[in-house]
């Protein structure tokens, strides 16, 4: 059966196992029932507030009512925009700002934090919405006139302006990705999912929608957890997780402190790791303690929606090698073009670009910097076709596999995250008390560094930078010049700081 819209998926495994429990966390737990009857309210909720056919925010800390908020938007012919009160409240300021939204959601808990903001709109509370009943009228006028190419959501990644980039998806891009991931992974119903990313990411998206599309189960791992390997490790058995899709940084964090010499997740059968390079020497932990186990390398930004590549670890790794990210998924093409827009030969450095149903739509209100990344394809000469340059640099091995190299500008992966180093230059640049300031990554010690001119003192800047950034944004040495070096033309000379951090042991 061919899909149209994300929808059909919840309601078919809803009729099918109603009981069953989709989404698990440490405040409650949703049966697909549940989901489905609660989603149905929330969209009936906003098509009574005259909310239709745009952006809604959900603002609310991870948990499974959540994903019904999600649903919800989706019902009223809105695109859900889920923003997280952890989130930095400067970031969510701009967001805000950016996006201007007629109305969001939120749980009663969490209204005195959403009110503290400079927000105008409709505020709508989550329990009243799904106490106000079900309009099947008013939802099946919207179904009637929804198409495949209508957005479902706008997920926020870093911008090189400072300002963040919401990227818009729609429901044909979601539901190719997850049908081609789901097969990949051999995701059935018996599937018992640990999520560890925020639901603000699209990586969450690889337990999220493929729960829906099955009748899976997904466990929300509580945060603190991965403070605890062992306890983590306990969370895993508890509740018979035997599939995990995680950012590598959170894996490397239970294999680097010894926690697979103690214990065992007992039910793991899939591994699923990107974000970054995994190292190999930790990855050789995780393989030795799962011999039995798959694992894949998934690779892809948010603008593509989610994961365009997979790489089946079926061989042996040498310290010191890569594991590739390998192979597009089916109806994806992923090539790479070399400075001149050629196609690069086996073992040439290019610049991994993407074609196919899962390029999204591009960025919110932001024609200008869509038209930088989603560019006509450059070997396509004869009609209107777009790809996504992801500005990440790649070559072919001998086995036909793609291995990531680096990135082509100052955009970084770091703790698992995309992070553009301009938009922490532009925060700090803000701060009175800074007079110039430039942001680089040292790839060596997989550490961000920041290097200022001005009267503010290294801890009372981090201090400062603590409240406007993500942690994982958090520069992770900070160092105060007497005068930025410059080149002829008068531009921070990047290339002088970078060997200044090279000289650092």
């Amino acid at each position: 059966m061919q899909h149209k819209n994300v929808l059909e998926y919840l309601e078919a495994t809803a009729g099918r196992v109603p009981d069953k429990v989709a989404f698990a966390g440490d405040d409650c737990e949703l049966t697909f029932a549940q989901l489905h009857e609660q989603s149905r309210a929330v969209g009936s909720s906003l098509l009574k507030e005259g909310i239709s056919g745009e952006p809604v925010v959900v603002f609310m800390s991870k948990s499974p009512v959540e994903t019904a908020a999600f649903f919800g938007c989706i019902y009223a012919g809105c695109s859900y925009v889920p923003i997280d009160p952890e989130m930095p409240r400067f970031r969510t300021e701009l967001i805000f700002k950016k996006l201007s939204p007629r109305a969001v959601i939120c749980r009663k808990d969490e209204l005195s934090e959403l009110e503290s903001y400079d927000y105008d709109g409709k505020i709508l509370c989550y329990e009243d919405m799904t106490g106000g009943g079900i309009d099947d009228e008013a939802l099946g006028d919207i179904r009637r006139r929804q198409i495949d190419t209508d957005p479902i959501y706008i997920m926020y990644t870093s911008g090189s302006t400072g300002v963040p980039k919401g990227v818009i998806a729609c429901h044909r891009s979601v539901i190719d990705y997850i049908e081609k991931l789901s097969k990949v992974l051999g995701i059935t119903q018996d599937t018992v999912f640990a999520n560890q990313t925020p639901l603000y990411f699209d990586a969450s998206m690889k337990e999220v929608y493929p729960t829906i599309m099955f009748g899976a189960t997904t466990y929300l791992v509580p945060k603190q957890l991965f403070m605890f390997p062992l306890k983590l490790i306990e969370y895993l058995n508890e509740h018979k997780v035997n599939t995990i899709c995680w950012v590598v940084s959170a894996l490397v964090i239970v294999s680097s402190l010894g926690a697979l010499k103690s214990a065992k997740p007992e039910y793991l059968k899939t591994v699923a790791f990107g974000g970054e390079v995994f190292p190999v020497k930790q990855f050789g932990r995780w393989k030795e303690a799962l011999p039995e186990a798959e694992f894949f390398n998934l690779y892809g930004p948010t603008e593509i929606t989610g994961v365009c590549c997979y790489y089946r670890v079926d061989r042996e790794f040498e310290k010191g090698d890569t594991i590739p990210v390998g192979k597009a998924f089916d109806n994806t093409e992923v090539f790479l073009l070399t400075d001149d827009n050629k196609r690069a030969q086996q073992g040439e450095v290019g610049e991994i670009c993407v074609r196919g149903t899962s390029v999204t739509l591009g960025y919110y209100n932001d024609f200008e910097r869509t038209s930088e990344a989603f560019v006509q394809n450059p070997l396509n000469d004869k009609y209107p076709e777009i790809i996504y340059r992801t500005g990440d640099l790649g070559k072919l091995n001998e086995h036909g596999d793609i291995v990531f190299v680096s990135r082509r500008d100052h955009q970084i992966k770091h703790m698992g995250h995309r992070i553009e180093l301009g938009e922490i230059e532009v925060n700090v640049g803000m701060l009175s008390g800074v007079a110039m300031c430039a942001c680089l990554y040292n790839k060596q010690k997989d550490k961000i560094e920041l290097f200022y001119t001005g009267d503010t003192e290294q801890a009372q800047l981090l201090a400062v930078l603590k409240e406007k950034l993500p942690r994982y944004m958090l520069p992770n040495r900070i160092q105060r010049l007497e005068k930025m070096p410059l080149t002829v033309n008068g531009k921070i000379d990047r290339v002088y700081l970078q060997g200044e951090i090279d000289k650092v042991k």
